[in-house]
């Protein structure tokens, strides 16, 4: 293994934390996190190398480990350690639990994905949500050596004081896109969906769609401007819409509805996660998105025809364009045996 794999496996992992595939990708949206902070920038990328490596080292399948599969749950780890420190930027003691953080993702991900693909199921970011929910439990609000700042409930903050600010809630939509990597600013957020878009169009356009239901979802719940105006209502649903819309089920009418469904169920979901984890200091982070997709990859009925194996997935138009020559394969099949 040479460092420039590495790198490379650790570029599609940051990629795969937008359900991306793509090493370009990742090295955009890397730029993106240095360009809003170089702190966070540097734990991403600790995040994605340490997890990776692990990977190597415990012998898992390749090409999971080539694909990016375990970089994108360590990345987003050290991305969310970093947040919810309370110590600031460049607190150096805080890289020991990123790595060790980071690399424990690949133990949580080999256990679950035995169980998960018995109904072929993608082990998604469940590593992710589980081990930051244990870090933050183990460190407490009160740790001298790794302080961080409790989550509080939605409902718990201040009642909303003014209207609503239309421009603000805009602004809130492409910053729900950043958000998925805890980026509140609109630069870099615009240059991470640029990034999206630049592995599939149709992947970025549902991203962008997504993460204008979840505002929605969150204006019809009257929650708090801020979490409007910084995309925190829309990167759940962003995520829903994402895994649904044209990734996980063949793009058409029917599972472009899905999609927007489920980024309704993500966003209204991350509302009462939010509410419910509040209580008790911690973050919904993105269990909404992840357990809403789980749910519609499990669906049966005729939407169930357009899922798409998990070891087959790929960008949305490959998608497409593999289920019309199969189409058309099956079409030529049916010729003959009539002939």
């Amino acid at each position: 293994m040479t460092t420039c794999r590495l790198a490379v496996w650790g570029l599609r992992g940051v990629a795969r934390v937008t359900l991306a595939n793509n090493p370009l990708t990742g090295a955009l949206i890397l730029a993106a996190l240095y360009w809003a902070s170089p702190w966070q920038g540097l734990l991403g990328t600790l995040g994605a190398l340490a997890s990776t490596l692990t990977a190597v080292i415990m012998g898992q399948d390749s090409a999971e480990v080539s694909g990016g599969h375990h970089g994108c749950n360590g990345m987003l780890v050290s991305l969310l350690m970093g947040v919810f420190s309370s110590a600031g930027d460049w607190y150096w003691r805080l890289l020991l639990p990123v790595c060790l953080g980071s690399a424990t993702c690949v133990f949580v991900s080999s256990g679950l994905s035995s169980v998960l693909a018995r109904w072929d199921l993608p082990v998604s970011v469940f590593p992710f949500n589980i081990i930051i929910i244990l870090y933050l439990l183990c460190v407490g609000p009160d740790n001298l050596d790794f302080p961080h700042q409790p989550a509080l409930p939605p409902g718990a903050l201040a009642p909303n004081s003014t209207k609503v600010v239309a421009v603000e809630v805009m602004r809130g939509i492409p910053l729900g896109v950043g958000q998925i990597f805890a980026c509140a600013a609109l630069g870099p957020s615009l240059l991470i969906l640029g990034a999206v878009a630049l592995y599939s169009p149709l992947l970025a356009a549902h991203a962008l769609l997504g993460s204008a239901v979840g505002s929605l979802a969150g204006l019809s719940m009257a929650v708090h401007h801020h979490s409007l105006y910084s995309g925190l209502s829309g990167f759940n649903g962003a995520l829903g819409c994402m895994s649904v819309g044209g990734l996980f089920f063949t793009f058409n009418w029917r599972t472009h509805l899905l999609a927007i469904t489920s980024a309704f169920l993500s966003a209204y979901a991350d509302i009462a996660l939010g509410n419910l984890l509040g209580t008790v200091g911690l973050p919904a982070c993105s269990w909404a998105a992840t357990l809403t997709a789980t749910l519609m990859l499990l669906l049966t009925g005729s939407l169930a025809a357009y899922r798409i194996p998990t070891g087959q997935v790929m960008a949305p138009e490959h998608n497409l364009h593999a289920c019309s020559q199969r189409a058309a394969g099956n079409t030529t099949e049916r010729e003959r045996t009539v002939v």
